[in-house]
């Protein structure tokens, strides 16, 4: 089973998602990781990433969540993926990622990016990822306002990692 976090910076994608992979004893990557240096200088900048400098993103990710599927490892990645075109790149055509919409809205998550220091993503891009932003039609949807240790236990009660695909609906 892959799971892939996926919101807008500040959403807590990697603070859930990395108390998700402790949970489960799998491993876990940041897209972060998986972004050029160019790309991580742009968007310090505050200049937002084309879909000309996101596409080798994505294919990194694809190649790292294809491998994990190939050695039959549970894994859990995070990943803004706005985009549906995106989320269609990091999925497999049989299936077997299970997407996780980190959902809240800009005043809750800007608050959040104004205390962050230790992060390359420069707040003023916040608005540009809202506006890219398309919601998922197939994601297990989470309210970031609750505990992240609650979310944790959203994904497992609703995605169980022995099971094809989330049990689906939104999480509240």
């Amino acid at each position: 089973m892959i799971y892939i976090l996926m919101g807008v910076s500040g959403s807590g994608k990697t603070t859930v998602g990395q108390m998700l992979a402790q949970r489960l004893h799998c491993g876990f990557h940041d897209a972060d990781t998986f972004h050029s240096e160019a790309n991580k200088a742009k968007m310090h900048a505050g200049i937002p990433l084309t879909d000309d400098d996101r596409w080798p993103w994505l294919a990194a990710m694809r190649a790292a969540i294809d491998a994990a599927r190939a050695e039959g490892r549970t894994h859990v990645f995070t990943c803004s993926a706005l985009r549906q075109i995106y989320r269609d790149r990091l999925s497999p055509p049989d299936g077997g990622v299970t997407f996780v919409f980190m959902k809240g809205d800009a005043a809750t998550i800007g608050g959040r990016l104004s205390v962050r220091s230790d992060h390359f993503f420069n707040p003023a891009l916040l608005q540009s990822q809202f506006d890219t932003l398309e919601e998922p039609r197939d994601a297990l949807v989470l309210d970031i306002r609750r505990p992240p240790e609650t979310l944790v236990q959203d994904i497992l009660d609703n995605c169980p990692p022995e099971s094809a695909s989330c049990a689906g609906g939104a999480a509240r």
